[in-house]
């Protein structure tokens, strides 16, 4: 940078991409002249693809992905904008796909999560997993800060939102006006599951334990299915295989592995759902029911009073009217050094 800066007799037009202008940081002092324009409108799409783009220039490559996965055209567009769309840097400006993820999508025939399999992000997972602060599902599209703070670092900061911003694990999905704060969230499903099974692997003994000894396919089924007692079975000994570096596990730890699990599975699981006078800890919505758990920690309360809280605090009155079967799940857990999982649970 500093050569740059020596260099300006020289210079014309000099343009830096894939670098984000982090403010106080002294790598910039010799290059303190620049004009960052990461949060600009008009440059908001400059280094990406946009949707018009997309459709105007790519139809061939559109239509023969279509017909390598045999699937309509309209049904890969759809795809393509869950897998690789979402990106956004600016307050009102247009989403755009991962030019990267997009063209190795084209050329292999195949949608995979091909900017995400590039690095580990392994230290990103880590902060957020010691920020006992963060709620895992938050990180969806429901993180506030100002633009101050989106254009912060520091690398010893207890805080990873700006730098998961910054890293592009996060991006904006709105805009605040009346309190000027930006709204973030995963750009899309590749960076999603791809951070969340990086996350997921740090509460495991290795990072493909849970899809070698849990056995998806009959959970999942046991789940539609209203067998409780089947899947409930299969979720302890999942959690037999979380790893025993988590010494100090507390119900925020099981809480984020549970949401981990139910969102991996592809489930819809929304945790710390609100009712009318309290929070369900977790709330499953399968194909034909809606199971509605509570956790307690063995010392702290047993599954019958996770039972009565859920009853007492009314939490499934709010899917009375969704048609769909209602099942109420207690849950105890124990953190003692010889237990460290569910020992009992309660179901009505």
């Amino acid at each position: 940078y500093g050569i740059l800066k020596s260099s300006d007799a020289y210079l014309r037009f000099v343009f830096l991409t894939g670098v984000t202008k982090f403010s106080k940081v002294s790598v910039f002092s010799d290059l303190n002249h620049l004009v960052d324009i990461s949060m600009n409108k008009r440059y908001a799409n400059i280094c990406g693809i946009s949707e018009t783009e997309l459709i105007e220039c790519f139809e061939p490559e559109i239509q023969a992905l279509a017909d390598e996965n045999s699937i309509t055209r309209e049904e890969m567009l759809a795809a393509l904008k869950k897998h690789y769309d979402g990106y956004n840097f600016s307050k009102t400006g247009e989403d755009i796909y991962n030019p990267y993820s997009l063209l190795n999508a084209f050329n292999d025939g195949t949608l995979r999560n091909y900017w995400f399999e590039t690095g580990t992000p392994t230290f990103l997972a880590k902060m957020v997993q010691r920020a006992s602060f963060i709620n895992i599902k938050s990180m969806e599209s429901e993180i506030r800060v100002s633009v101050d703070f989106i254009n912060s670092y520091r690398a010893s900061m207890n805080d990873p939102f700006p730098i998961l911003y910054q890293s592009g694990y996060l991006t904006i999905k709105g805009y605040d006006k009346d309190y000027d704060q930006y709204v973030l969230g995963f750009p899309n499903e590749e960076v999603e599951y791809g951070f969340l099974n990086e996350l997921m692997g740090l509460y495991m003994q290795e990072a493909g334990a849970y899809g070698s000894e849990f056995d998806s396919p009959n959970f999942v089924r046991d789940l539609n299915s209203n067998n409780v007692e089947g899947f409930m079975t299969r979720l302890r000994a999942f959690f037999a295989s979380m790893s025993n570096r988590l010494k100090n596990k507390d119900e925020k730890d099981f809480q984020t592995v549970f949401y981990l699990l139910f969102k991996l599975m592809g489930q819809f699981v929304e945790t710390e759902y609100d009712s009318a006078i309290g929070r369900a800890d977790a709330v499953v919505f399968a194909k034909t029911t809606i199971y509605v758990f509570e956790f307690k920690m063995s010392g702290n309360g047993t599954a019958e009073d996770a039972m009565r809280q859920i009853n007492d605090r009314k939490y499934a009155l709010p899917f009375t009217a969704s048609g769909k079967n209602l099942v109420k799940i207690g849950v105890e857990f124990s953190v003692d050094k010889d237990e460290r999982n569910i020992v009992r649970w309660t179901v009505g």
